[in-house]
């Protein structure tokens, strides 16, 4: 391949990341997260929230968001998701095996952002004995199709649900992305999420997701929860480090600017240069095309990794790794597809 949009799984780590990791190795340090690089990684996010949380560390994103969903609704309740949310469409049923039957229910809306009609009535529906009534929400910022929810959205989706006493979600895989498209970070909290799960893996770290519960009553036997459920590392600064590198060297927040500004910038030129048409709002590091398969394939066999999404789009994916020269060349074998 000559390089890999499919995912920004599949840059390395950010050499902070790196150098952080192996600084880790030198000497001895408490085992099982009581080490002082997690407190620091704890911390460093605590400042960027402006918010005092209860902080742990898992090895995915996956299992951050089942865990945390666990923790908002019982075994006999329901998750209300877009449908086409990691939650719902790449899990393996984890919040249901993590929630002993926690269910999920799919909501529309454009671009992957929750449509606040379809919330409303999905909130409106009469309980009935029969079927998993919703107790908690779950968001994605940014969203699985590269959009950025806005405070004044996400204030209107989350507001009706806090009304009714249910709990709050945010995936957060993508979050300095959405940062660095200018959401605000310590919003988070005050616009009454529970709990919100820091990416780490996305943004140029190890595999690294960071489970942040605002609700302070979440962490309630939380590390035996997690124990449970083989998230808790032994060596669990070497879990941290990367973290910490990113977060210490601001490299968190350059990288994903970097990313969103490939995206733009591959964004342009298949809307400039090519037939080929742009699916959603390029807001973070996601592009999506309307490709057809033939041309697609023949992208393939170019040595172009990027692959078919949900919808029927192409996905390109940019991380903090991409670089310009690649993104020109893309552009203009896409723009030489027949």
């Amino acid at each position: 391949m000559r390089y890999d949009f499919g995912s920004d799984n599949t840059a390395g780590m950010q050499p902070a990341a790196l150098q952080a990791l192996i600084a880790a190795n030198e000497g001895y340090a408490r085992a099982y997260g009581a080490d002082d690089i997690t407190a620091r990684a704890a911390d460093q996010i605590r400042q960027r929230l402006d918010a005092d949380a209860e902080i742990r560390f898992v090895f995915s994103g996956t299992a951050a968001n089942a865990i945390a969903l666990s923790m908002l609704a019982w075994p006999h309740e329901a998750v209300l998701a877009h449908h086409a949310a990691h939650v719902c469409t790449d899990e393996t049923g984890a919040p249901g095996f993590f929630g002993q039957g926690v269910g999920l229910i799919g909501l529309p809306g454009l671009s992957g952002k929750i449509d606040q009609k379809a919330l409303e009535a999905a909130l409106e529906e009469p309980e009935v004995g029969h079927r998993q009534p919703p107790a908690a929400l779950s968001l994605t910022q940014s969203t699985e199709y590269g959009t950025v929810y806005t405070e004044e959205e996400l204030r209107h989706l989350i507001e009706p649900v806090k009304a009714r006493g249910y709990g709050v979600h945010l995936d957060g895989a993508r979050l300095a992305n959405a940062a660095a498209a200018g959401f605000d970070l310590t919003q988070i909290a005050r616009l009454g999420v529970d709990v919100l799960v820091f990416g780490g893996a996305k943004a140029g770290g190890l595999c690294t997701e960071a489970i942040v519960m605002f609700d302070r009553s979440l962490a309630r036997r939380v590390d035996n929860r997690l124990k449970q459920a083989g998230q808790t590392a032994s060596k669990g600064r070497f879990l941290t480090a990367p973290m910490l590198g990113l977060l210490e060297s601001n490299a968190w927040e350059d990288g994903a600017a970097h990313a969103n500004l490939m995206a733009a910038r591959l964004a342009e030129g298949i809307a400039l240069r090519s037939r080929f048409v742009l699916a959603h709002p390029v807001e973070a590091n996601a592009v999506f095309v309307r490709m057809p398969a033939k041309a697609h394939a023949r992208l393939n066999e170019l040595g172009w990794a990027c692959y078919r999404f949900d919808d029927g789009s192409v996905r390109f994916v940019c991380s903090w790794a991409t670089e310009e020269a690649v993104v020109d060349e893309v552009i203009e074998a896409i723009a030489g597809l027949s």
